[in-house]
């Protein structure tokens, strides 16, 4: 740890800010500055200006690329805070020495499956009309804010992971749905411990009253959902997504919130981030954007803030950090 290193906090709202302690803990090792940049900022810019900088740790944005390792000067490490890392091309952090790191599910996984459910549950209960009702002295219009019962409804999980499957049992404990999920990834038998039905996506799309996104998003399932399988979806069905919003085309999702076919939308992430009020969702009211908070809670970020540090902590002694998605690197010696 003799060496100098100097730490930059990109696109991160919430880094250090709740807990500063984890940043006290950053400045033991080097110098700490923070970053917020657009999303699509390109590659070579980027890397001017984090030029010095040999640790990054990172939101879901902006995007490492290859150009962005072209140019970039020496990289120990990129810490994700949060558990994708489809923003950063691995095989560019490769060659260019760099390890990445992400946050393990786990550490995500209750609150952003609480999160998914809470927005569904409120989506269908009207809960934010009704609650502005009040706020506009207008309780005696209480007969608009009829809504539907998540009990007992044909609930679908795309992506049935670390997040998805708490969904899945809660949806089925807490709700008494019956479940079924599409995961190519995903086995009978594993689903069978969740109680879960494991279909294709078309027999998930034609009969499912809800639908959970739960799904990472890579290369093959970007726009997984688009006007093709929004046209399967069964009429008036409710979705939540606390993914990614560039699995569903957005497009398509909205001329199914004008036709009627999607009879509301939850969800927590959009394409492009940060959203903006001008975004097409908003035209609805029978539509529920939250700013990517799923993972929002203070038990849920405290943890995530300490694994980036503890990632920072092994790199600069030449460990390899746990949950290393890119692991090999000539300057951690205990691989």
């Amino acid at each position: 740890m003799n060496k100098t290193h100097q730490i930059a906090l990109v696109n991160s709202s919430s880094f250090g800010k709740i807990f500063p302690e984890h940043i006290k803990r950053l400045e033991k090792i080097g110098k700490v500055d923070r970053f917020s940049v657009d999303q699509n900022i390109p590659g070579k810019e980027l890397a001017k200006l984090l030029n010095g900088y040999d640790i990054i740790i990172s939101s879901v944005t902006p995007f490492f690329d290859q150009e962005f390792f072209d140019h970039k000067d020496e990289l120990l490490l990129i810490s994700r805070h949060g558990i994708g890392y489809n923003n950063i091309d691995l095989e560019a952090a490769c060659k260019h020495d760099t390890l990445v790191s992400i946050v393990s599910a786990l550490v995500e996984r209750d609150a952003v499956a609480e999160n998914n459910i809470t927005n569904l549950l409120a989506l269908l209960r009207k809960t934010w009309p009704a609650y502005k009702a009040v706020k506009d002295d207008a309780w005696s219009k209480r007969a608009n804010f009829v809504g539907h019962s998540l009990l007992h409804k044909k609930a679908g999980v795309i992506g049935i992971g670390n997040t998805g499957s708490l969904v899945a049992q809660i949806l089925r404990n807490g709700f008494l749905c019956e479940v079924c999920a599409y995961d190519p990834n995903v086995d009978q038998l594993t689903m069978d411990t969740y109680g879960v039905k494991k279909v294709e996506l078309d027999e998930l799309l034609s009969s499912c009253d809800v639908i959970c996104l739960c799904a990472s998003l890579n290369e093959g399932n970007y726009h997984m959902l688009s006007f093709e399988e929004v046209e399967k979806m069964k009429n008036g069905v409710y979705i939540s997504n606390s993914a990614r919003g560039a699995l569903v085309n957005e497009q398509a999702v909205t001329e199914g919130l004008k036709t009627g076919k999607i009879a509301g939308l939850a969800s927590d992430v959009l394409e492009v981030e940060p959203g903006h009020a001008s975004h097409p969702y908003l035209r609805f009211d029978n539509v529920i954007i939250t700013p990517h908070t799923s993972a929002y809670t203070m038990e849920c970020l405290e943890n995530m803030g300490l694994k980036c540090v503890a990632d920072v902590e092994k790199a600069v002694r030449g460990e390899c950090p746990e949950r290393a998605v890119q692991p090999i690197s000539t300057s951690v010696q205990s691989l």
